[in-house]
């Protein structure tokens, strides 16, 4: 462990604070504690990497090459793709490569930048998700108007927004982080930095940082979570008074992609952040953390490519595979 000696200039107690170190160095635990199973989850997560890198690329192309495709749902799309892959890539090779080393060391900067990155795109992609709710909402409950409540220009600041805001929110977390003091010990019980378990290592005050969380915890857990219900409760109903069952079945299928990827994202967030820092798990943090961080990312492009016709006629032009 690399350690640096810290004098300050005015210790109120020179008996304790001269002693004190600050970690340079963590030490991620990953999954040390099953080596018998490294080489399966090596293996495992090396798929699940490729296949999101795969898959997310492939419907950036598709979007980006289709003029078809040019319209706001398939716009947040490409967002949410772009999210995936700035989400997995800021994990997953660290993690493949604590999976075949002794100990997986991480520099302090190292870590606030994994946390910075991998934070920025998972509360980015649950803010788009609302977004992504609403565009559905103006769709099927406003059809009429739904090319001027979602034009081009208010699309761009939708996202713009998403990726500003979190980004702002992002920087508040990780500079809150940065001024923690760790003295000792540097294990990290995780396969990536994230807050909770940095928190329980710091020797120094944390309550501006748990103040900051349960923020976090209210607006991207729980108002955006609200929101996307009340908005598939306006869909909901619109579908049900609709007069055909072509219409109907019509009507489901442009949302219900985006319905199976909230549920699936939404319940690995609660299932581990919406609680405590006290009552953090490190077990249950490292399950729901495979879910968000790797399994969404991958099933995320197979959702919308498998159910969505224009999707995959996009990317017929491209791959012939796609034309079977």
């Amino acid at each position: 462990m690399k350690i640096l000696l810290i004098v300050p200039e005015n210790p109120p107690n020179p008996g304790t604070m001269s002693n004190k170190t600050m970690v340079t160095e963590f030490i991620l635990q990953g999954f040390s504690e099953h080596p018998q199973y490294h080489v399966l989850l090596f293996s495992c997560f090396l798929s699940l990497y490729s296949v999101a890198l795969t898959g997310n690329v492939l419907i950036i192309l598709a979007i980006t090459f289709n003029p078809g495709l040019h319209t706001p749902m398939y716009f947040f799309l490409f967002n949410l793709a772009t999210m995936d892959i700035i989400c997995t890539s800021s994990i997953m090779p660290k993690a493949l490569k604590g999976l075949v080393s002794e100990k997986n060391f991480i520099s302090f900067g190292g870590c606030m930048a994994q946390l910075y990155f991998l934070t920025w795109s998972a509360s980015s992609e649950l803010l788009l998700l609302t977004v992504m709710a609403y565009d559905r909402y103006a769709a099927i409950c406003h059809p009429l108007h739904y090319s001027t409540m979602m034009s081009k220009a208010f699309c761009s600041m939708l996202a713009t927004g998403v990726w500003v805001l979190c980004a702002f929110n992002t920087a508040i977390h990780t500079g809150l982080m940065m001024r923690l003091s760790f003295c000792g010990p540097n294990i990290i019980t995780h396969f990536f930095c994230e807050v909770p378990p940095l928190l329980l290592l710091s020797c120094s005050s944390t309550y501006a940082n748990s103040v900051m969380i349960v923020l976090a915890d209210a607006f991207y857990g729980i108002l955006n979570f609200l929101m996307t219900i009340v908005s598939y409760g306006f869909i909901i109903s619109s579908i049900l008074k609709m007069r055909t069952s072509e219409g109907k079945q019509k009507a489901f299928s442009t949302c219900s992609s985006h319905l199976i990827v909230v549920c699936m994202y939404y319940t690995a967030v609660f299932y581990a952040y919406i609680s405590p820092v006290s009552s953090y798990s490190a077990e249950k943090s490292k399950v729901a953390g495979v879910l968000y961080t790797m399994l969404s990312p991958t099933l995320n492009p197979l959702i919308y490519t498998l159910r969505n016709k224009e999707v995959k006629a996009a990317l017929a032009k491209f791959f012939p595979f796609f034309r079977r």
